[in-house]
């Protein structure tokens, strides 16, 4: 099932002014960036620290790239700030399978591709009190060649 926090996801309308201000004030740096086409954002992804399951947890932040993304919707209506929270699971398809069995709706009918990789879905906010929720499935790590 959940293992972790993956990340909390945070909308904002300048990704580098964020950036910026997650570095100076509490030293975070930038892991991974990148622009994801189908979900219209650009985002960069600060790792926060490890996990003992080889995870880590991350803060994602996300600047949209087009008016009719959803981040960008939900920047409109609500300003800056806490987007969603995301969970990490070894088998994104078959928790989100049980947690629909439990009369939760999952926004999407297959898994789609996420960060650096990994496979999302996402829980419709009014099934889980109000939080945008996503369960993820990080990508496999390469080892390092020897």
């Amino acid at each position: 099932m959940l293992t972790r926090i993956d990340h909390i996801g945070i909308a904002c309308f300048d990704l580098d002014k964020t950036v910026e201000f997650y570095r100076a004030t509490y030293g975070f740096e930038v892991f991974h960036s990148e622009v994801n086409e189908e979900q219209g954002v650009r985002e960069a992804m600060l790792k926060i620290n490890e996990t003992s399951d080889g995870g880590a947890s991350y803060l994602q932040l996300l600047e949209p790239t087009r008016e009719d993304s959803t981040v960008a919707k939900w920047l409109a209506k609500n300003g800056e700030g806490v987007h969603h929270i995301a969970f990490g699971t070894a088998d994104v398809d078959g928790d989100a399978e049980e947690i629909k069995g439990k009369g939760v709706r999952v926004l999407y009918e297959e898994p789609r591709r996420g960060s650096m990789g990994s496979r999302i879905t996402f829980l419709h906010p009014k099934d889980c009190h109000g939080v945008l929720t996503e369960l993820v499935t990080s990508a496999p790590v390469e080892s390092p060649e020897h």
